[in-house]
């Protein structure tokens, strides 16, 4: 990029306005919203519960399932095709793999804890705004967590690397998307996904840079939280 400021104003290690919120689905186990710039997801969550058919179920322990879903018109561009598609089952996998090492469900073996997120509006960054709703909403439902999870966009557009990338940065035909989710407290990565070739120089960079953005996402969700039970 040529310029110091991105084409939406901000900085190259800047994230969008966020917005969060706990327990706005009263008549879920748990839930969640999370706003960052214009990608805004709701997560809910239902269980534990008995899983079937029998075969799933693991007797040593219960289950995480993940159900990500843009609704039809969250997008500025086309309507988004409403069911299942071979990208949203992708993401409900990457979502389960996010999450999975920070909740223990030990205690609900043969079950199954259901989180199911909609993407009421969306403006890139979509399954990392799916995974940090989801982090909240299993907190609201009182799950024994070793930590919360957090997840932003890393990237590059020209060579040039940011965070938190927008729909426009996200497309470009010179970009690379780098989703990345971590327990902050634990300093540990969770997910890490690599869309397009990149240097590992400019990797470690974009690495650090989503380090440092989840710490601030992380306060946002605590903040949240605490908002809720104080």
């Amino acid at each position: 990029m040529t310029t110091n400021k991105r084409t939406d104003g901000r900085n190259f290690d800047e994230l969008r306005k966020m917005e969060a919120k706990v327990g706005v689905v009263s008549s879920a186990n748990g839930s969640a919203m999370f706003k960052i710039g214009n990608t805004t997801a709701i997560a809910v969550v239902r269980g534990p519960k008995k899983l079937h058919p029998k075969f799933l179920q693991n007797p040593e322990t219960g289950r995480l399932r993940c159900f990500y879903n843009m609704v039809s018109f969250s997008g500025s561009g086309d309507r988004v095709r409403p069911g299942p598609s071979r990208r949203t089952k992708e993401i409900n996998l990457v979502m389960e793999n996010a999450l999975a090492p920070a909740i223990d469900l030990s205690r609900f073996p043969g079950s199954s804890v259901d989180v199911f997120v909609n993407l009421i509006q969306t403006d890139a960054g979509t399954r990392c705004a799916a995974i940090t709703a989801a982090a909240m909403a299993l907190a609201d439902a009182g799950f024994e967590m070793r930590d919360l999870v957090t997840a932003v966009a890393a990237g590059l557009v020209e060579d040039q690397v940011l965070v938190d990338l927008n729909y426009d940065e996200d497309s470009h035909e010179m970009g690379v998307d780098i989703p990345i989710a971590m327990m902050p407290n634990e300093d540990k990565i969770t997910l890490l996904q690599l869309d397009g070739r990149v240097k590992k120089e400019k990797l470690n960079e974009a690495i650090e840079l989503a380090r440092s953005a989840c710490k601030k996402i992380y306060k946002v969700q605590r903040a949240a939280l605490v908002e809720r039970y104080e």
